[in-house]
């Protein structure tokens, strides 16, 4: 459970300001135009990213911190969250908080395009066919359920640039030791590792983004109701 509070952090800025502005663009008639629940979807998500981008980078240095014994990449040794904001303030400046957005920002963006897309989709497929009525759980879960998958496959390449741009380590002027930003880790993985390469991890990914995804819909679509 490492990182667990910089997690939720992370979750309730990004999600909290990716729903509210993909709902507003609904309720403006954006998302009825053709591509526009996409669009929206990815625009929500881009905003989201950039305001969560901090929290997410302190979560990623808390979970990759061990012993150094059994250490994997890159130890930051931060003691708490806020002493991790402090600290990389204090080192880099407000810039060295958003280090690693290149990265985010277009992984939300593809993630929370796919999702938000898919889940309307979905839902309004199953409830087409009659398998479930129109505005029941059922239909909501099912276009969850969906939606998570979809999510897993399209995002998890981007999942796997962005965790190794905000832990790699850098020089004294924030500049990444490992890779100079988010094409040249592209390029990085796929000439060393394979294209295979940015897919590691797919199985933990869709362990995280299925319920993840169920969830959050579920109860982003109860309250709405609400």
């Amino acid at each position: 459970q490492k990182g667990l509070a910089a997690g939720l952090l992370y979750q309730g800025l990004m999600n909290g300001v990716r729903f509210y502005c993909y709902s507003h663009a609904e309720d403006a008639g954006w998302t009825g135009y053709p591509g526009g629940t996409v669009a929206a979807g990815a625009v929500a998500g881009a905003v989201g990213a950039i305001v969560g981008s901090p929290a997410y980078l302190v979560k990623t240095h808390l979970q990759a911190q061990t012993l150094s014994a059994m250490a994997v990449g890159h130890q930051h040794n931060h003691e708490s969250i806020s002493g991790a904001f402090k600290s990389i303030y204090q080192q880099h400046g407000v810039v060295g908080l958003w280090r690693g957005v290149t990265g985010a920002v277009p992984r939300v963006a593809v993630g929370s395009a796919v999702q938000l897309a898919t889940f309307a989709s979905a839902k309004d497929w199953v409830c087409e066919r009659q398998w479930f009525r129109k505005g029941s759980w059922a239909a909501v879960l099912a276009g969850g359920m969906v939606s998570g998958v979809a999510v897993a496959v399209t995002m998890t390449p981007f999942d796997v640039i962005s965790t190794r741009l905000y832990n790699q380590p850098v020089d004294a002027d924030g500049t990444g030791k490992l890779y100079r930003g988010f094409l040249d880790c592209i390029l990085q993985i796929s000439s060393k590792e394979g294209l295979l390469g940015l897919y590691k991890g797919i199985g933990a990914v869709y362990l995280r983004l299925g319920p993840h995804t169920v969830l959050s819909l579920f109860f982003w679509d109860k309250l709405r109701n609400m």
